[in-house]
Formats: structure tokens, sequence, C-alpha cells
């Protein structure tokens, strides 16, 4: 199967930098696949993105977009992306549907209409389809100035899905939202990734979004220090921790010295697991225990981590 992107040994150098602000980025994504690229600020996700969808080119290597090279066949690429960026690019002065019926007649995909009860029944329905589906409903037809910051996301995803693109750049989606509209906000997008079969592709600094994604990319200085599923990438960098004590520390001491497994003292046990189920240690431990959890590692955790050794 062809992947959805592929990138292969990516460098972007600006004319006036001294270093790569990409160097040497390589990855697939499968179609379908929630693919998430992470990395502090300057570490070149938002050049790679920028390339990616043709906004810049590269000085090298090569991208591929459901099949379509970004050098040689540009306009192939942009039929075939939506983009929702970090800072909204909605016209302010009109209704939400006519933000979105501008964006459909400059891709072709329909003709101009100056009203939208004018506008083809296709071209409706979509809009309608659309707009109920991320929770938008007869909000759409509101200017957009009166929209709430959920509502302008919705509306910019609702323009991005027009053209029926294979791949979504999500550029930090979430931005300025509330807890409360950010949650609603992904439910809306995993509905649609399930029901388009889209392959989404994010930048975040919520990396609690990240979580959720199939895999992720981590960049730092414009290379690639992290590839891999979360779960994977945690499990390299930080196990998971038994968190334990009883009233006689000294016997409990000696027990876990008898078992070989690394701990510390922290006010209490701190065992780190190192492969092994918290089941089979605390079964073996005869002495009462007063206190018993277990402390499974963030991805924020595994991410700082990564970060400190590469600067190291």
């Amino acid at each position: 199967m062809t992947p959805a992107i592929e990138v292969r040994d990516l460098v972007k150098r600006y004319k006036k930098g001294k270093v790569n602000a990409v160097d040497g980025v390589s990855f697939d994504v499968e179609p379908g696949e929630f693919f998430a690229l992470l990395g502090p600020n300057g570490a070149g996700k938002t050049t790679t993105i920028s390339i990616l969808t043709t906004t810049l080119s590269p000085t090298s290597g090569s991208v591929r977009i459901a099949g379509y090279d970004i050098r040689r066949e540009a306009s192939a690429v942009r039929s075939e992306v939506g983009i929702i960026f970090q800072n909204p690019s909605l016209d302010m002065n009109l209704t939400g549907e006519e933000n979105v019926r501008f964006h459909a007649v400059l891709y072709g995909l329909y003709p101009y209409r100056a009203l939208y009860r004018l506008m083809p029944s296709a071209y409706r329905h979509q809009v309608g389809e659309l707009a109920e589906m991320v929770g938008l409903g007869a909000d759409v037809f509101k200017p957009v100035k009166r929209l709430s910051g959920g509502m302008r996301r919705k509306l910019e995803i609702i323009r991005g899905l027009m053209h029926h693109p294979r791949v979504l750049f999500l550029d930090e989606p979430t931005s300025g939202l509330d807890v409360a509209s950010r949650r609603t906000l992904w439910q809306y997008i995993e509905e649609l990734r399930r029901r388009h079969e889209l392959t989404i592709c994010l930048t975040t600094h919520q990396l609690i979004e990240a979580e959720e994604a199939n895999r992720i990319c981590i960049l730092d200085h414009g290379r690639v220090v992290a590839l891999g599923s979360p779960r994977d990438v945690k499990a390299q960098l930080v196990h998971e921790r038994l968190l334990i004590d009883a009233d006689d520390r000294a016997a409990l001491r000696r027990r876990l010295h008898e078992l070989h497994v690394p701990f510390e003292e922290d006010g209490h046990f701190v065992v780190s697991l190192d492969g092994r189920s918290a089941y089979e240690i605390v079964h073996a431990i005869a002495e009462p225990l007063t206190m018993l959890r277990t402390e499974s590692p963030s991805l924020e955790d595994a991410y700082l981590r990564i970060l400190a050794a590469d600067d190291a």
C-alpha cells in the first residue's frame, strides 16, 4: 500500500541560516493513520509541515503525498490535502458558509453563485452534512465574528474537508480553546477520520492530544530523535513504577533486596518494574503494605527525557 505521506532525507536550509532547519528527516505515514509531529519551538515542525503542504520548497530530499511528488506535482498534492492552520484564516466579515463557498469555488468544485440558495444542491447537501457532523449546524450561516473560537475551528474543518482531501494537516488545531471545546473538537476529528478514512498529521504542544496518535515523531534541532507508537516511545525511556510502603520499612527493604528489584526511597519505596509486572512483585512480598500504587509514565515524561538526552 502506498504511504499517504512519504518523506525521505528531507533537508531545508534557509538562505541566511548557519544550520539546517530540517536535517535529514525521514518517515512514512500510512493511509488512515493518526500521526503526530512533536518538538520544541525551533525543532523544525513548522518548516516540515510547510514543505509537506507545498508552501515551502525543500533544499533537498523527497516528499510524496498520496503518491504525488511535492516538487513535480504540487497542484495534485494540494488537491489531496486539507490544512487547519494554527492561526485562523477566516474572513471575519463573511458568514461561515460564505467562507466555505469561496473555498469551494477556488478549488473548482462548484460554480460561484451570489446566494447560498442558488448554489447547486450537491454543495448545499455537503455543507449541511459537514456542519451537522462537526456540531456546527445552522450556526454555519452566522457571521464569523459572532462565532466562538471553537465554532471557528469547526468551520475551518468544514472548509478543509470540502474538496475531500485524503490527508488532513492540523497545526495546533486546539490553540486558544478551553478544555471542553478542545475535547469536543477532538471527538469530531476522530469521527471524521473514521468516517472518511482520513490520514491525520498533527503538530501540537498539547502532548496529551498526541497520546491518542497511532505513531509519533519527535523532532529536535531539525532531526528525528524518536519515532514510534506513544507506548513504544514511553517504554524505551520511562518505565512503569510501583509505589509501596509498610509499617516495617526495614523488613520491606530487605525483601526488595532479596527480590533483586531496583528501588529508591522517597518517603516511600519507588520500585522500577523494568519489564516485570506489579502483580509479580507484590505477590512476592509477605510484609503487610500500607501503600500500594502503580505509576505509569506519560508521553510528556518520555518527551522531556528525549529532549534532555538530545541536548546533553
